[in-house]
């Protein structure tokens, strides 16, 4: 990685003979008109839904598009892979199809069903550091002891080519498409999409969106070279990649027209409008490209812009996120909503007073989601009580009308994060 590749560039002829390849492999995924996220755009607005595809993500198109061109002696040998979870899944399903022994080595606190799926499709996994990276550099490490072949998660241009197939896919599907929106992590999947996008129609824009917390991208595009960032803190595992791939690279460059970054709060707040509106279930990498979208609705004139008479188009890459993870978005993506509401109050501890509390609340239509009664805290008086409480509300207007109410009957609410 972060290096320059001696590898060939990938064509769209490469494309079109990966796409020839996977059609006894993979069907079409679904592509969704999503009315919410059009009005809120101001745009029609498509979802283009890998997730709904096999093994829950993207991935598979370039894993059994590079492991299909393996000789029989190279077969022989297996292979090693590395990754958060969703190239891993691909790799051990291509194995399995293709009758390869395969290794993936996966970062400690990836997702458990991600973990039991690569598992389940037959590969040993072995979890080694905490980035896409250190499994990189474990797995190349077994790459020269055993002669394995390594099966880059982006950085080779049969992956490339298999990830590309998605764009003939969005071209097909909708033919008028604008804008195509696609997260980035090493680069893959935005440089193949770009890659099949501009050979046929080089009017569309193509934009690559990273998460903020892990965004070598903009460094590198802007040095003119991979640079690799010192450290990631990102939800969105998939895309957490410290250096873009060097064969992406080159193709993001001359295809790509911008990349933006998301925060992490972004990221949330999409996943759960997905989840309700959408009806999608989408891991924090998938939803990279709805959370620009979004973020757009809010900032007029912010570049590059979006034709409002031709249909944005944005990729979902995957769908595979631990439920307990995702019930600590959700719940991050109400409280960024205003949807969830936390405080504490402190009151005279006399009968009453809990009652009187609860009952403004109820005035106020807020739902009650939990409520923690103490008396210990070494700042109250003696005869003071703390309330602190969890509520549901219609949204950030909701809750200041909450917290307005809440204050002109003499309480001091303090809120909470």
């Amino acid at each position: 990685m972060c290096g320059v590749s001696t590898l060939p560039q990938v064509t769209p002829a490469d494309i079109a003979a990966a796409r020839e390849l996977l059609s006894g492999v993979i069907s079409p995924t679904p592509m969704e008109f999503s009315q919410s996220l059009s009005t809120l755009a101001g745009v029609p607005v498509h979802l283009k839904c890998e997730n709904m595809g096999r093994a829950g993500s993207f991935k598979i198109r370039g894993a059994y598009t590079r492991m299909a061109g393996l000789s029989e002696e190279e077969r022989a040998r297996g292979v090693v892979a590395a990754s958060a979870g969703n190239h891993a899944q691909g790799v051990a399903l291509a194995a399995r199809m293709l009758g390869i022994s395969a290794t993936v080595f996966m970062p400690n606190g990836a997702s458990m069903p991600k973990l039991r799926a690569t598992r389940g499709y037959g590969a040993t996994v072995e979890q080694v550091g905490t980035t896409i990276d250190h499994c990189i550099e474990r797995a190349r490490e077994v790459e020269a002891e055993t002669g394995a072949i390594f099966i880059s998660p982006f950085d080779h241009p049969a992956i490339v080519a298999g990830q590309g197939t998605v764009g003939l896919e969005i071209l097909e599907e909708v033919p008028d498409v604008g804008t195509i929106l696609v997260c980035l992590g090493g680069g893959g999947l935005l440089a193949g999409i770009a890659t099949a996008v501009k050979a046929q129609r080089p009017d569309v824009q193509v934009i690559g969106v990273q998460a903020a917390e892990a965004a070598a991208w903009p460094g590198s595009l802007a040095a003119g070279h991979p640079v690799p960032v010192p450290q990631m803190t990102t939800v969105a595992d998939g895309i957490a990649v410290g250096c873009p791939g060097d064969v992406p690279f080159a193709l993001v460059q001359e295809h790509v027209d911008g990349v933006e970054t998301v925060t992490e709060d972004s990221i949330a707040r999409a996943m759960l409008f997905l989840l309700e509106r959408a009806k999608l279930v989408v891991e924090p990498a998938g939803a990279a490209a709805v959370a620009h979208l979004m973020d757009r609705a809010g900032q007029a004139g912010t570049e590059p812009a979006f034709d409002p008479t031709r249909p944005v188009v944005a990729v979902i890459s995957g769908g595979n996120i631990d439920t307990l993870l995702m019930l600590r978005i959700i719940r991050r993506g109400l409280g960024i909503s205003g949807r969830y509401l936390q405080f504490r109050v402190t009151v005279p501890d006399r009968p009453g007073s809990l009652s009187g509390l609860l009952t403004l609340l109820a005035e106020q239509r807020a739902n009650v989601l939990e409520v923690q009664h103490g008396r210990t805290t070494a700042a109250l008086h003696v005869h003071e009580v703390q309330i602190a409480v969890t509520l549901e509300t219609d949204g950030q207007e909701h809750s200041r009308r909450v917290v307005d109410a809440l204050t002109e009957h003499g309480y001091r609410p303090v809120l909470s994060d």
